[in-house]
C-alpha cells in the first residue's frame, strides 16, 4: 500500500513559503510514497517539484470557481480560477484529470460549497473531500463525510499543507495506481490515517500572504525565494 498525500501547497500559492524541494525532502522523511501538489490555480509548483521526483508526484491544482473550491489531480493543463463550476469540470474532464471537491462544507473559507451548488455537480466529479486537516471544527469533516455515504460518492482526504510540519496530517492508504482511472479504482480500497491541525497553522498562511505583500517581486516570480 501507497501512502498519499492529496492536498498540499507550495510557494506557487500565494499563501504558502515551502518551495518544492522542501517539500518533497519532508514526503521523503515522513515516508510519503505519493504527493499530489494542489497550488491555488496554478500547476506551476507541482511541475517543477515533479522535475525532482516524476515517481512520486502527482500533478494537481485547487481551483476557485465562481461557487466553490474544486481539487484535481492528474492535471496536464491548467485550468484558470474564476470559472463556472460546470466549465472548470468541463475542462479537467477533457483532459483526463480526476476531480474532487475541496473542503466542502467549511463554512468558516471563502472556497466552501453551498449545499445546492454541490448537488448540481455531484454527478460530474468524482470525489468530495471528506477529511481536510485543516479544518477548525471536526464537524465541517462530519458532514462531508456524511454527504458522501449519503450520495453514494468517493471521499478523499488531505493535510491542506503550507508549510512542511503539516504534510503527513491527513493521509490515504491506496494500492498501486498510475493514472486517474487506476486511482479511482484504489479509492475503492482506501484506509485514511488522519487527524487534524492545530488551528495555529492558519498562521503560517497568514505570514507568507504578508511576506508575499512586502515583496512583490516574490509573489510573480517564486524561484527568487531563498
Amino acid at each position: 500500500m501507497l501512502r498519499v498525500e492529496l492536498h498540499c501547497h507550495t510557494i506557487y500559492s500565494k499563501d504558502s513559503l515551502l518551495r518544492p524541494e522542501r517539500l518533497l525532502q519532508a514526503c521523503r522523511r515522513k515516508g510519503i510514497d505519493r504527493v499530489a501538489i494542489t497550488d491555488h490555480n496554478t500547476t506551476a509548483g507541482a511541475l517543477a517539484a515533479q522535475q525532482l521526483d516524476p515517481e512520486r508526484v502527482i500533478v494537481g491544482e485547487e481551483i476557485m470557481t465562481q461557487a466553490g473550491e474544486l481539487l484535481a489531480f492528474f492535471v496536464s493543463q491548467e485550468v484558470p480560477p474564476g470559472l463556472p463550476p460546470r466549465e472548470a469540470i468541463r475542462r479537467l474532464r477533457d483532459q483526463g484529470a480526476f476531480i474532487s471537491v475541496s473542503h466542502p462544507f467549511d463554512s468558516l473559507r471563502n472556497g466552501h460549497w453551498e449545499k445546492e451548488d454541490l448537488l448540481e455537480i455531484l454527478p460530474f466529479v468524482d470525489a468530495i473531500e471528506t477529511f481536510n486537516a485543516r479544518c477548525m471544527d471536526a464537524m465541517f469533516n462530519r458532514q462531508a463525510g456524511d454527504f458522501a455515504r449519503q450520495h453514494g460518492v468517493l471521499g478523499t482526504a488531505g493535510s491542506d499543507a503550507h508549510a512542511a510540519f503539516e504534510l503527513g496530517r491527513a493521509t490515504m492508504l491506496l494500492p498501486e495506481f498510475h493514472e486517474a482511472q487506476s486511482f479511482k479504482q484504489a479509492l475503492l480500497e482506501s484506509k485514511v490515517e488522519a487527524r487534524l491541525s492545530s488551528p495555529f497553522v492558519h498562521f503560517t498562511s497568514r505570514y507568507a500572504v504578508w511576506v508575499k505583500k512586502l515583496n512583490p517581486r516574490l509573489g510573480k516570480n517564486p524561484t527568487s525565494f531563498t
